[in-house]
């Protein structure tokens, strides 16, 4: 089962390497990872998305609480959340489907942030069938190349 996990840990030299080295000294794998300030710059928000077994999300929660400069560890597949990742696709489409490409964008209310001679570049955000519905629909139009930051994650309510 997929499972994304917010962990909010002390912003200092070390810790993620400390996270991560967590994951993979344990064999366990990271299918996406984002790291960034909270609006406290002493703290960062580090959003892992993995697949396992209750069991093993369990266990790798009890692991990250035993780190020194983690202060919380948060398993959203248990809650109500919301998540949304952004994602950057370069297309490259003939002349005659510029007019679809940017009908696409629109559908799934994207932007175009660069405009090229034979590309556009489309920003999109949204949830994960949402980015993976667009790239699969422009694919045939010329999908060059696809950058995802995959999800970040926030508990509903307060």
């Amino acid at each position: 089962m997929r499972h994304t996990i917010s962990v909010l840990v002390r912003n200092e030299f070390g810790v993620l390497s400390r996270v991560v080295g967590m994951f993979s000294g344990r064999g366990y794998n990271i299918d996406c990872l984002n790291v960034a300030p909270t609006l406290d710059p002493k703290i960062s928000h580090v959003t892992i998305v993995t697949e396992g077994e209750d069991e093993i999300i369990e266990q790798i929660s009890k692991q990250l609480h035993k780190l020194i400069d983690v202060i919380k560890v948060t398993d959203h597949t248990a809650g109500t959340f919301v998540d949304r990742e952004m994602a950057m696709l370069k297309v490259a489409p003939a002349p005659e489907q510029r007019a679809e490409v940017l009908r696409i964008t629109e559908i799934f209310r994207g932007k175009i942030v660069d405009v090229g001679q034979k590309s556009f570049v489309i920003e999109m955000t949204g949830g994960r069938d949402k980015i993976e519905a667009a790239a699969q629909l422009l694919e045939p139009l010329g999908l060059r190349e696809m950058i995802r930051t995959g999800p970040l994650a926030m508990l509903r309510g307060l």
